[in-house]
C-alpha cells in the first residue's frame, strides 16, 4: 500500500474506476479526512490541502492534531496466544512489551 506523508499525516491513495477518479483519506486517526483528484499530482496536492485544512481546523477550535499511531495499542490476543508470548518472553529475560516490539519489528522488517 502506497501513502503520502505530509506534516506527520499519512494519506492513502486509491482508484476508483466508477468515477475515473483518484481519492483518499487521512490514515490512523479517527477525524474521517477524505480528499480526490484526477491526477496524481492533483490527489497529493490535495492530500497537503486536506492536511492543511484539518491542521487549521484543530488550531481554531484550540485542540491538539491526532498523530498516526500514537506508540501504543491495545492487542486482544486471547489467553492461550498470550499466555505463549508471555512464556517465549520469560524464557528470552525480556518484558512482554519488548519481545512484541522484537517479533513485529521482525515481522514488518
Amino acid at each position: 500500500m502506497r501513502t503520502l506523508n505530509y506534516k506527520g499525516q499519512l494519506g492513502s491513495i486509491e482508484a476508483s474506476t466508477e468515477d475515473n477518479c483518484l481519492y483518499g483519506q487521512l490514515l490512523f486517526i479517527k477525524p474521517l479526512i477524505n480528499y480526490e483528484a484526477e491526477t496524481v499530482k492533483e490527489l497529493e496536492q490535495a492530500f497537503k490541502d486536506a492536511v492543511e485544512g484539518y491542521l487549521a481546523t484543530c488550531t481554531s477550535k484550540g485542540i491538539l492534531p491526532e498523530q498516526p499511531c500514537k506508540g501504543s495499542l491495545n492487542v486482544r490476543l486471547g489467553h492461550e496466544l498470550h499466555l505463549k508470548a508471555a512464556i517465549a518472553a520469560k524464557e528470552e529475560n525480556v518484558s512482554l512489551n519488548e519481545w512484541l516490539k522484537k517479533n513485529v519489528l521482525h515481522a514488518v522488517g
